[in-house]
């Protein structure tokens, strides 16, 4: 595999460069002392491997992925074990190897990385809608995959650049569409009334002219979208 070392520091890059020989299967094709040099590197080549420290002056490992626009497979190296978790939050990151590494752990990761397919994995935006699971809707805010049980959800609204998700319990604000959300959510019991907001059919309390009442949010329907809903409801 072809990598490069991302390193501040020369003694952590001499270090890591040092464990690669050891395993015949690592071919470093350069080392970086900051993230903004290893970007200029990439837009221009193709590596399979980043062995990337997380604390750096200016631009953290994390700042550096959120750049990449499909990420190879990457190993974190870092003297701080506090950002594990967060860390596996991308599906790019292979290992997480906390300094000093021995050669064992090392070539544990190694073989992590090797067991992945090559192909890139998107990198994962902060504050978006991610993945649904049957009744689950997951959002990444701030980095943490938050589960939001899809019934519970009440109102979604366009504000922007983000969506504002709205449920029986608390209030997501997300780095969304509201095309995007829209598509996630089934259709059985959700439906856009406004080119601003999607509802939860079920969750109407009253509709009175050209408006919903949603719990206690009162929501335009637009007369395109009117006939929809009439068809939707269950009239007497």
């Amino acid at each position: 595999m072809n990598c490069i070392i991302i390193d501040d520091e020369a003694t952590a890059r001499a270090i890591i460069g040092q464990l690669c020989s050891n395993v015949p299967s690592l071919n470093v094709l350069e080392e970086f002392p900051n993230a903004i040099q290893a970007i200029k590197y990439l837009n221009q080549n193709e590596v399979d491997l980043i062995f990337l420290d997380i604390h750096m002056p200016d631009f953290t490992g994390f700042d550096f992925i959120e750049t990449l626009k499909n990420p190879p497979k990457i190993v974190l190296t870092t003297s701080d074990a506090n950002f594990a978790i967060q860390a596996f939050e991308y599906d790019c990151i292979v290992d997480y190897l906390v300094k000093p590494i021995t050669l064992e752990r090392f070539q544990k990761a190694i073989q992590k990385a090797e067991a992945i397919k090559s192909t890139p994995v998107p990198k994962v935006d902060t504050n978006k809608v991610e993945v649904t699971s049957g009744n689950d809707l997951y959002v990444n805010i701030d980095r943490r995959l938050i589960k939001i049980d899809i019934p519970s959800i009440y109102l979604v609204e366009a504000k922007g650049d983000y969506i504002l998700i709205k449920t029986d319990d608390k209030n997501y604000t997300v780095h969304s569409t509201l095309k995007k959300i829209e598509e996630k959510l089934p259709d059985s019991i959700f439906l856009k009334i406004h080119r601003s907001y999607i509802i939860n059919v079920d969750k109407i309390i009253d509709i009175e002219d050209n408006s919903v009442l949603i719990e206690k949010d009162v929501i335009p329907v637009s007369r395109s979208n009117r006939p929809e809903l009439m068809k939707r409801l269950n009239l007497l």
